[in-house]
């Protein structure tokens, strides 16, 4: 074995790592000031505030669970009654990006 091989490792591991720091702005989804459908409100209710979505999703599972689809968020039915409203990601702006800390 070479005579400077373990010293040289020794060197190496106590040497500090180094690396890139990388922000992810978890929670941070498009503007907070998207209106969405409450839960609770019925189909007819998100109907005559949002009008007909983008897409609407037949019902899958048991209980059925449906989705419709709008342009910046959609909206999760068990039946007849709104479950969840998400809010569609919104990339960052290039100016958003550089105001974030």
């Amino acid at each position: 074995m070479h005579p400077l091989l373990i010293p040289s490792l020794l060197l190496a591991l106590s040497l500090p790592a180094q690396g890139d720091v990388i922000r992810i702005p978890v929670g941070q989804q498009g503007a907070g000031d998207i209106a969405t459908p409450s839960r609770g409100a019925t189909k007819t209710q998100v109907l005559e505030r949002f009008g007909l979505a983008d897409e609407e999703h037949p019902a899958v599972g048991q209980p059925p669970i449906t989705r419709w689809d709008y342009r910046t968020f959609s909206v999760y039915f068990e039946g007849n009654r709104v479950i969840n409203s998400v809010i569609h990601h919104q990339r960052a702006s290039s100016l958003e990006r550089d105001a974030q800390p």
